[in-house]
């Protein structure tokens, strides 16, 4: 019984992809980034269509990568507005994706698969 559960979990995290998006804290962002970590923040809302799409495109490229080692955190634009003004995201739809305390690419409204998978990659290359 035990295998085949942990046999379903497995298939589930094969669907789903592998990285799951954490609510951003300070305390985690800071250790990514002390940590020299790859960290691609999405800024986003539940009601916004550009976040959807933004979503789906993640989460094939998490699916598509699972040993990806970009940590990804999400920003409620709705209701974490300390982030959003911290991040100076003009919007939701915004991601940024640092290595380290470098940016290496800001982003609004972005949906194009190919453009957000080849910085992504880029970061991975790091």
């Amino acid at each position: 019984m035990k295998k085949f559960l942990l046999s379903v979990i497995a298939l589930c995290c094969l669907s789903f992809g592998t990285q799951a998006a954490e609510r951003i804290s300070e305390a985690k962002f800071n250790q990514l980034l002390a940590d020299n970590q790859a960290v691609l923040v999405d800024i986003k809302a539940d009601w916004c269509p550009t976040c959807a799409k933004q979503a789906k495109i993640l989460k094939a490229y998490f699916a598509d990568n699972p040993a990806s080692k970009i940590t990804l955190l999400e920003v409620d634009f709705d209701k974490q507005k300390k982030w959003v003004k911290y991040f100076k995201a003009p919007r939701q739809s915004t991601l940024l994706l640092f290595k380290g305390k470098e940016v290496l690419w800001f982003s609004v409204a972005e949906t194009r698969r190919d453009v957000i998978f080849q910085e992504l990659a880029k970061a991975e290359a790091l």
